[in-house]
């Protein structure tokens, strides 16, 4: 994952909307029209906020009989998590150094 990928995601994230869906859509899957009932959002409005999910690989579509579903891709956001762990852990490692480096002086 390059910060090429991350950078549309984080913009994708950085909606509110978006991220109630995705928090309602971590309970289980569910349609647009099911969404647009549990959140102050119209359906035309979370149709397009789901493609945009879609879009960055945080949801992909499931038919379950006529209606389609969406569902989060858990890998994408663990993924995505274990990035910023891996960068948070390095700023701790350089500011772990800087201490150090601080008290010797």
């Amino acid at each position: 994952m390059s910060a090429d990928t991350l950078a549309p995601m984080f913009a994708a994230l950085a909606d509110e909307t978006r991220w109630s869906i995705l928090q309602a859509l971590g309970e289980g899957d569910a349609s647009a029209s099911a969404l647009a009932g549990r959140l102050p959002v119209s359906r035309q409005a979370i149709a397009k906020h789901l493609a945009v999910l879609q879009e960055v690989g945080l949801v992909e579509p499931v038919r379950a009989g006529r209606e389609l579903r969406f569902r989060v891709i858990g890998a994408e956001l663990s993924a995505t998590a274990q990035r910023l762990d891996a960068i948070g852990r390095g700023w701790d490692r350089r500011l772990a150094a800087i201490k150090e480096i601080a008290e010797e002086l």
